[in-house]
């Protein structure tokens, strides 16, 4: 291609009436990319989570200088990987008062909010917009998918501590203050999200061109409507047109898909963005019920849609803070129960085996990223994957030095290969260094943070 296509400023404000986000296409670039310079990959920026903590002396290295030739029994699985990843010791979450009865309704819907429920509205979502979701906001437009949310489990657990709403249990996306966003468990839905509607494996149905016109008509009718609404319904509306973008967005997805599949069967490679790039990778659903394989197809779907740039931001909640267990371990208490261990030497090593088997599946996820080859370097190196809990202990419920595992280097800016012994920082801080690492501006901290952790990043 001789030249790239690019949109002046003038067309832009004046297609601004009448827009639709299209998926960066070859011909396309950015206005800064500079005539003669190899195309730079985007970043990418992912989360994974597991609830209740670890156990602390079998996940943290012994010395920062142990953390790359003898790393703790937890994170063996990133051997291969440890010098793209990077520990910091003394991140503290948020202080949960006055929800001190609500340590698991809060674990994950603080963890990329950094920020508290609103004490006044316990029984209603109303926390902070999510650091995944902040970032969607920027980069979505330049994706068929702004973010892509998983989960292992259903998001239905029944509890109300301290009468919180019970989505904070299994939720740590909010595309808004009052509105949580759903993740995905079938990993056949996933795939046909990504990729189109399917009538059999294998065989992709055509798109109702009716849906379009269907659609045009819906969102057109609801701006008349939503002038003419008290405020309570204007809401109620406002989630619903999410939810009808929500339907366009994918079926512009399916429209490229169907066009890319079009030009590779006449020859032209259209979805390659430098010669040396790994082809996508395949995805194969397990028929099964093992944990390890469910997890792994999960997270090769995350690789996917990462690797075709389908999406730029994503979360997995590997379980959630209700009763999940590991019969693949060889046992079936449930990973709650055990974090209560009182230092009992056998559920200690059943809470330290859970912790592996969860950075087991994060490893497997980053280290599939960096045999994939993407411009100048690999995958991972254009990707920032944080794996965490929003718990330090699940014995005493401790939150003042969560676990946090950074892979990938951000295109350059996240300096890795290194374990920080004594972080000075709180989630907020994390949440927002790594938001500016992954090229998010902000226009105010997210939820508690006060400042950026310089020591994380490079020359920013």
């Amino acid at each position: 291609m001789k030249s790239n296509l690019l949109i002046d400023r003038r067309t832009c404000l004046m297609g601004l009436g009448a827009s639709l986000a299209l998926p960066l296409l070859e011909t396309m670039s950015w206005g800064k990319t500079t005539k003669g310079q190899p195309f730079k990959p985007p970043v990418r920026l992912g989360f994974m989570y597991m609830p209740h903590g670890v156990i602390m002396d079998q996940f943290w290295p012994a010395t920062p200088e142990s953390f790359l030739s003898s790393p703790p029994p937890a994170l063996e699985s990133l051997r291969p990987v440890i010098e793209q990843c990077l520990l910091m010791k003394g991140i503290s979450g948020v202080p949960i008062s006055p929800f001190n009865g609500a340590p698991h309704a809060l674990e994950l819907s603080t963890w990329l909010t950094a920020a508290l429920p609103d004490a006044n509205k316990r029984s209603q979502i109303h926390i902070a917009i999510s650091a995944d979701q902040i970032a969607a906001n920027y980069v979505g437009g330049y994706t068929s998918l702004p973010s892509l949310e998983l989960a292992t489990m259903p998001q239905t657990h029944k509890e109300n501590q301290e009468g919180l709403n019970e989505g904070y249990y299994s939720h740590c996306s909010f595309r808004s203050a009052t509105q949580a966003v759903p993740a995905e468990t079938n990993p056949r839905s996933v795939l046909n999200r990504l990729f189109g509607k399917f009538d059999k494996p294998g065989q992709q149905a055509q798109t109702d061109p009716l849906d379009r016109q269907m659609l045009d008509l819906v969102i057109g009718g609801a701006k008349d409507l939503r002038r003419k609404l008290p405020q309570t319904d204007q809401h109620k509306l406002d989630e619903y047109l999410d939810s009808v973008r929500s339907v366009e967005r994918r079926i512009a997805a399916i429209e490229y898909r169907q066009k890319e599949a079009a030009l590779e069967k006449a020859g032209v490679r259209s979805s390659k963005r430098h010669a040396s790039d790994s082809p996508p990778i395949e995805i194969k659903i397990p028929i099964g019920d093992k944990r390890s394989e469910y997890m792994q197809v999960m997270c090769d779907l995350n690789v996917l849609a990462f690797q075709t740039d389908t999406t730029r931001v994503s979360t997995y909640i590997g379980s959630t803070p209700n009763g999940v267990s590991y019969p693949e371990l060889g046992f079936s208490d449930a990973h709650h129960s055990q974090t209560h261990h009182n230092n009992k030497a056998e559920q200690v090593a059943k809470v330290a085996a859970i912790t592996k088997f969860n950075i087991d599946q994060f490893a497997y996820m980053v280290r599939k990223m960096a045999s994939l080859r993407e411009g100048e370097g690999t995958l991972l190196d254009n990707c920032i994957m944080m794996w965490g809990s929003g718990l330090e202990d699940g014995n005493k419920h401790a939150r003042e030095n969560l676990p946090f595992i950074i892979a990938g280097k951000g295109g350059g800016t996240v300096n890795t290969g290194r374990f920080i012994a004594n972080t000075k920082g709180n989630q907020g801080d994390l949440l927002s260094t790594l938001l500016k690492c992954a090229g998010i501006p902000l226009d105010r901290p997210v939820g508690i943070a006060t400042k950026q952790l310089a020591e994380m990043t490079v020359n920013l």
